[in-house]
């Protein structure tokens, strides 16, 4: 199995997590040097704040673990494109490259709705496409659509 397959299963363990707490299912973990220094899992519900991403989270515990502000030498690997807020933390960590499974055809910002590095900032990042996109989009499409059953 591939390195990136290898990492974006992590991640989507988290995602799985984060199903299981009534999340929306976004997991993300930033490797640096082969090592895992960052996982985590969607948060927005228990801790009733918008900006509790996965990406967001595992950005701060990686700048933690590291002591920098700067994620250079690091990749994420997250289970859905990034949004645009994420994305932009990416860009002002910046992160080496991005690693997503899902597309998010509503809020993606690394081609989706937007292409943060079609923008004239002072970073780009390298982006792959699509890694367990089948597994990760099942994750999500599963759990909205339990959500819309509990409505009726």
């Amino acid at each position: 199995m591939k390195k990136d397959e290898i990492h974006m299963r992590k991640a989507f363990k988290e995602a799985e997590c984060a199903s299981e707490e009534d999340e929306v299912p976004v997991g993300a973990v930033i490797v640096h040097e082969g090592k895992i220094i960052a996982k985590a899992h969607n948060q927005v519900e228990r801790l009733c704040d918008p900006t509790a991403h996965a990406e967001i989270i595992a950005i701060t515990q990686a700048a933690t673990y590291l002591k920098s502000k700067w994620l250079q030498n690091c990749t994420l690997y997250v289970t859905i494109e990034p949004c645009s807020m994420c994305a932009g933390a990416l860009v002002l960590s910046r992160i080496k490259r991005v690693v997503f499974g899902a597309f998010d055809p509503k809020t993606g910002a690394f081609g989706s709705q937007v292409d943060i590095n079609k923008f004239k900032l002072n970073h780009k990042i390298k982006v792959k496409k699509g890694v367990l996109e089948s597994d990760c989009g099942q994750l999500i499409s599963t759990f909205f659509k339990n959500k819309r059953k509990k409505k009726v």
